[in-house]
């Protein structure tokens, strides 16, 4: 581990960063500030700017760490890192991975946890989460999932774990759908492209960029479903638009960033936050 070259505020009694690149859209910071204000915890959260190699992002994780440094938030590109780095540690007894991380291969919530760097994936649980909290009960339903990367890769576990009836990866390219299913031993899971869906879908989730760039959404005009969720927010969502106009109830991802926050701030500082009416 290198010597501390972040400078740390001394004032507070927790110090956590999120890392990425970009970083500067970050709203993680006024997120864990809205939770420690709710517990009562004097913290201090910086966005933390890193170059994009894994040289680097193991150079500041280990400089924040040693400096004192509490919990760090990993986003874009360096959660597959995070993950890299952890099981790297677990080699030598120095790390250790949960088994959300170790499903989705990828980290987004470190700490130190018994003397060892300690890798954790909030993404999907803040997911189920979010939908629960928006009256959405997944128990017995079909669940269609969009997109065959790290976001639905994470998102499995957990969807699998609130016991869905079925659960449906859908991928421009079949066989990433394909190799990801196989990945799992759950005879739930099915996988298609994006123009071949299941008709009976009780829940939509978007995990793509899919309408991002105007195209015209691959699906039939038939498709309905009584609940579309796009894991993106702050954007104009074509997907979205498309389960508004039949009627179906929708949501953006902004829940699922403060559920999986929410997670975070939990295994850093042992306090549950209350999401009950949260705002931030």
């Amino acid at each position: 581990m290198h010597t501390s070259i972040l400078s740390l505020p001394t004032s507070a009694d927790y110090h956590f960063i999120v890392i990425g690149n970009p970083i500067a859209h970050s709203k993680s910071p006024e997120l864990h500030q809205s939770f420690a204000k709710q517990t009562g915890l004097n913290i201090h959260y910086a966005r933390q700017l890193c170059p994009n190699d894994f040289d680097s992002f193991v150079a500041v994780a280990a400089s924040f760490f040693n400096g004192g440094g509490t919990g760090l938030n990993i986003t874009v590109p360096f959660k597959e890192m995070a993950f890299e780095l952890c099981q790297t540690l677990s080699q030598t007894n120095q790390g250790n991975l949960s088994e959300y991380a170790l499903v989705a291969g990828a980290v987004n919530t470190l700490a130190i946890k018994d003397g060892k760097l300690y890798g954790d994936n909030t993404d999907g649980r803040g997911l189920v989460a979010d939908l629960r909290s928006k009256g959405v009960d997944l128990d017995s339903k079909n669940v269609v999932i969009l997109g065959a990367g790290g976001a639905t890769r994470g998102a499995i576990l957990p969807l699998l774990n609130a016991n869905v009836k079925s659960l449906h990866i859908a991928n421009r390219t079949v066989e990433k759908a394909e190799n990801l299913a196989k990945m799992f031993d759950d005879n739930r899971i099915t996988f298609s492209n994006l123009t071949d869906l299941p008709n009976n879908v009780d829940v939509i989730i978007n995990a793509t960029s899919i309408g991002l760039s105007g195209e015209k959404l691959p699906f039939n005009d038939d498709l309905t479903t009584d609940f579309a969720y796009d894991m993106m927010y702050g954007k104009p969502s074509a997907f979205l638009d498309f389960f508004k106009a039949k009627n179906a109830n929708i949501s953006d991802g902004l829940g699922m960033l403060v559920n999986q926050g929410a997670l975070s701030f939990e295994l850093w500082t042992g306090e549950k936050v209350n999401l009950t009416d949260f705002t931030f």
